[in-house]
């Protein structure tokens, strides 16, 4: 079979050389500085108002650095305040760092970390953010990414969608408004609906009529009513606002999304919970005197002597009772979904936003009142008593919007203004700042903008907890979705402004672009507001003013889903899931680096924290990554990610691609000589008749300057569900999948986080923080930790193969691996061992060769570096 493949592809490429040769800056993004490519130009030429390559490089701050994508992918905006737009670029690009290709059949995912905590779901996912991040991806061209993440909830492994918060039907349903798809939203309800009955189970008190939830699972750790109780990290169970608004807009959403699969019961019973929720929210957690929402104590709780009585709100009862403060901006939430009556007063809570001595801050809102007997801020995580949280602001800026929109018509009883949606946005945006750089953490200082304490090492760097383009684009522009064929903007700009544009917005298969041109000087369409659909002119208002414009339904522009194809689209490379297959192997790697990051379904290119895998330190003037898949998979892409420090690490000088044919290596794909220097931080990609590959392999001749890197590398070809990885080949005699008594590993040591020896030999090689799958010695008191192998048997060895856990920190590659072997009583040195490489190296594989003998046990002794202790994911151990 190999060979009929092999002779089909080069003819193949004999016939279609010339064509590959003439197409090639359309199949491969070299100078990704310099200009976008002619492919995506003449894409994204056809309606555009902005100049999107002008619009990205008039930015210095990129990381990713990829046009393209951008191009292709994100729609373009403009305005007279520089600060907003900065930061919606960033945010974009801010997306990309957390998008994640998690496996074949969930296909794409996001983080919240930039790297993946431990406590994290399958692939990095938290579901405290999800609402967030999917509201925001959801404007991308392309729906499969909101579609996939969706998925991930209900139908992946070890996905969390109810260990916090989290308001999912809603999103679903917020996304099928912007790319509709019948099919898609009616087979998730049934997930949907299992999803809300599970809260209902956990969380749900009838007699009260409410959810509860506690502070921490709501993403508030340390807030002002858990500081009430004994424990003031988690909190005590309370009625909350938040959640039970969640839970509100998530029955909305089902109920609409049963109407549309024609469940009508579904939809009636929803519509009942949803009533009652609202009703029940508006009688107990609404305070007359001081005119705000508050969360509601589900039990009696005391602490410090003071006594909390169940069902009494924030201050009511406790030490603080009486105290006439206790406002959190989670008292908004309920605007944020358009839960509440409008004919109730609850609209003055809105006069405590704007205040300097309530919420306001020069880098607020802040979460708490000013002057709340509880209100602190604090250089450390995680205190939602004062400062500055984006997740948040967020959520207050987008019940801003809805509140003024409710009240259009009597706006002048409003304690609040479009001005102030418009100066609150401007203050949002310039929180996303860092020495003068764009950046975000997870909180911030609100009258200085420091995020000292709030950003350490590997933990909320560029943080994913909230959105904010879909701010501007449903705020300030006014987007108003809806599910039938009307376009609605009513923006929140103001008219004062000379100009803005948001260009390429994707809208029910259209292409749709707003623009406001105060005096008509700056676009081609004469003053006032215009509206254009798939390049043509199709709205006009003189004033800055709300426009209704009817159009004909258009299909989703993707056709991609799992729903509604069989076949899809795979990067055949990612394995995050631990899997023998596809498995990664390098000419060299450089400490402190990782195998396991490129093909992690990750990419960004700063350097901490890092995401790559490096040469830095090899002798060789090139070095290779090989990617063997253990069965033949079709392929018609690569796609490389370069790294660039500027230094040390640079973009190769040239590269090739090679596949496997079981006896020697071919071209893969047509890598020209005569193209544009490569360069890093974008990905260079190459495109090649679909064939059947099994290996390939990536050659990378180092610039004379310095050696090269990837954060990520991918394989995309055709495929069909469920995907099933390669099984591993047999021989491996320390494979014990855990119903076996023998093979059985036991330590001198291990770690009391689950890091147990078995783990190592459970056939899962897993570099990544998560999921937790390796012994580790950490916190061990000794100098050399060992780790024995006990086969139950005498078998023939040769080789053993490490895959050495290093998170960088407590747990690293050791100095030294030496081997032994079980002698009737006594241990002894295995005699002749040849490491490769020479020194341990976290990350990756290590492979100790020595002459075959015969044992019954094998012992791994680690030389622990400094103070940090050792770690393997797995240990693989064969004949020959």
């Amino acid at each position: 079979m190999i060979c009929h493949t092999l002779k089909l592809f080069r003819l193949m490429y004999a016939l279609t050389l010339l064509s590959v040769r003439a197409l090639s800056i359309a199949c491969m993004t070299t100078a990704c500085v310099a200009s976008m490519s002619s492919n995506a130009a003449a894409q994204v030429e056809q309606s555009s108002i902005l100049d999107k390559q002008q619009m990205l490089q008039s930015h210095s701050f990129w990381d990713n650095r990829d046009w393209d994508w951008y191009a292709q992918n994100i729609p373009f905006f403009e305005c007279p305040d520089a600060d907003i737009t900065t930061t919606y670029y960033y945010r974009w690009e801010l997306l990309t760092k957390h998008l994640t290709y998690a496996s074949p059949n969930t296909g794409y995912t996001f983080t919240e970390f930039i790297d993946r905590p431990f406590w994290s779901g399958a692939y990095g996912a938290i579901s405290c953010p999800a609402g967030h991040q999917l509201y925001e991806a959801r404007w991308l061209r392309q729906p499969r990414v909101a579609r996939d993440y969706l998925r991930y909830y209900f139908r992946t492994p070890g996905a969390q969608p109810r260990n916090y918060s989290t308001w999912l039907a809603d999103s679903a349903w917020a996304l099928n408004l912007v790319h509709p798809d019948r099919k898609f939203i009616v087979d998730l309800l049934p997930d949907l609906v299992r999803n809300y009955e599970g809260w209902e189970t956990r969380h749900f008190v009838p007699e009260v009529g409410l959810f509860w939830q506690t502070g921490h699972d709501d993403g508030m750790e340390f807030n002002i009513n858990s500081r009430q109780t004994k424990d003031i990290l988690r909190g005590a169970p309370s009625y909350r606002p938040s959640f039970n608004a969640y839970m509100w807009a998530d029955a909305v959403a089902i109920s609409k999304i049963a109407k549309l699969a024609g469940e009508n019961d579904v939809a009636s019973k929803f519509e009942v919970k949803a009533s009652k929720l609202k009703a029940k929210m508006q009688e107990l957690l609404w305070d007359r005197n001081r005119q705000f929402f508050f969360p509601a104590y589900r039990d009696n709780e005391e602490a410090e002597g003071f006594r909390i009585t169940a069902l009494s709100r924030t201050y009511e009862s406790g030490k603080f009772a009486g105290d006439p403060h206790g406002r959190e901006l989670i008292g908004y939430v309920p605007w944020q979904f358009n839960m509440l009556d409008t004919d109730q007063g609850f609209e003055v809570a809105w006069a405590k936003l704007m205040d300097v001595d309530a919420f306001m801050a020069d880098y607020g809102p802040t979460t708490v009142e000013r002057h709340d007997p509880l209100f602190l801020l604090k250089d450390s995580c995680c205190w939602w008593s004062g400062q500055s949280w984006p997740y948040a602001t967020t959520q207050t800026l987008k019940a801003l919007a809805n509140v003024l929109r409710e009240h259009r018509s009597d706006a002048v009883k409003l304690p609040v203004k479009a001005a102030d949606y418009v100066k609150l946005l401007r203050v949002f945006a310039k929180s996303h700042r860092k020495e003068g750089r764009p950046y975000l953490a997870e909180a911030l200082h609100p009258d200085t903008g420091s995020f000292k304490g709030h950003d350490g090492y590997n933990h909320s760097e560029h943080y994913f907890h909230s959105s904010y383009c879909d701010l501007v684009i449903t705020g300030l522009v006014g987007i108003q979705e809806q599910p039938g064929d009307l376009l609605v903007i009513d923006p929140l700009a103001p008219n004062t402004w000379d100009y803005f544009a948001l260009d390429d917005l994707p809208y029910h298969g259209r292409r749709v672009s707003v623009v406001w041109d105060r005096v008509g000087s700056r676009y081609e369409f004469g003053p006032g507001l215009h509206v254009v659909i798939d390049g043509k002119q199709v709205a006009t208002s003189r004033e800055l003013q709300r426009i209704i414009v009817p159009f004909a339904e258009g299909e989703s522009l993707a056709t991609d889903s799992a729903t509604a194809h069989s076949k899809i689209r795979f990067n055949y490379a990612v394995n995050n899931d631990g899997d023998y297959f596809p498995r990664v192997s390098a000419s060299y790697v450089a400490p402190g680096t990782s195998l396991g990051k490129i093909n992690d379904g990750n990419y960004w290119y700063h350097r901490d924290p890092p995401n790559r895998w490096t040469s830095a330190g090899s002798n060789r003037s090139e070095d290779w990554i090989e990617v063997d898949f253990g069965v033949r998979r079709r392929l018609d892409t690569l796609k490389l990610y370069f790294l660039d420090d500027g230094e040390q690490i640079i973009a190769p000088k040239t590269v090739t691609t090679e596949f496997w044919d079981g006896s020697e290596w071919h071209p893969l794909g047509d890598w020209l000589q005569n193209r544009a220097p490569i360069q890093g931080h974008c990905v260079s990609q190459v495109t090649f008749p679909e064939i059947e590959v099994e290996r390939f392999r990536v050659i990378m001749t180092h610039a004379a300057a310095g050696r090269s890197g990837l954060t990520e590398i991918e394989a995309w070809g055709s495929g069909e569900l469920p995907f099933r990885p390669a099984p591993p080949p047999a021989g491996n005699l320390a494979f014990n999948p855990g119903d076996k008594e023998f093979p059985h590993a036991a330590a001198s040591f291990s770690d009391r986080f689950g890091g147990k020896p078995m783990s190592a030999i459970d056939g899962k090689i897993i570099y990544l923080p998560t999921p937790m799958n390796r012994w580790t010695s950490y916190e061990s008191p000794n100098a050399i930790d060992w780790l024995d192998i006990d086969f139950g048997k005498t078998v023939s060895v040769g080789r053993v193969e490490l895959h050495v856990y290093d998170d960088r920190g407590g747990v690293q590659a050791p100095t030294e691996i030496k081997l032994q072997k079980f002698e009737v009583d006594h241990w002894q040195d295995i005699a002749d061992q040849q490491a490769t490489p020479a020194t341990p190296t976290g990350g990756a594989r290590n492979t100790i060769h020595f002459p075959k003998l015969t044992t019954a046990k094998i012992r791994i002794l680690f030389t622990n570096r400094a103070a940090a202790r050792s770690g393997v994911t797995e240990v693989e151990v064969w004949q020959e």
